[in-house]
């Protein structure tokens, strides 16, 4: 299951990383979001200790996502030293968000 990321824990969970991570923005509200979050949970579960994946829910998180411009949602950031390295927006297969993550690994 992929990590609850909030304003509040981005800095610790995602920027202060030792390994990549893949985060996840989405909303309850969003049809392509509730088809990429099975797949965002599945990566969590099989890159459990190479990689860290999270979700921040844009509704009840505005500040982060302002703060990386998200503009339409899903959009799957690929951070890693506390920089963005990568970026998909829109439903992607688990294949190619697989492929993107183990770039930076």
């Amino acid at each position: 299951m992929a990590l609850e990321i909030t304003d509040a824990n981005f800095q610790e969970v995602v920027l202060n990383s030792d390994k990549p991570v893949l985060v996840d923005f989405w909303a309850t509200w969003c049809g392509p979001c509730r088809t990429v979050g099975p797949i965002v949970d599945e990566l969590a579960t099989d890159l459990e200790g190479k990689a860290i994946v999270g979700k921040v829910n844009v509704d009840d998180n505005s500040e982060t996502p302002q703060t990386y411009g998200i503009r339409s949602i899903p959009a799957l950031l690929i951070f890693k030293n506390g920089e963005v390295v990568d970026k998909l927006v829109g439903a992607v297969p688990k294949s190619q968000l697989l492929e993107k993550l183990e770039a930076h690994m």
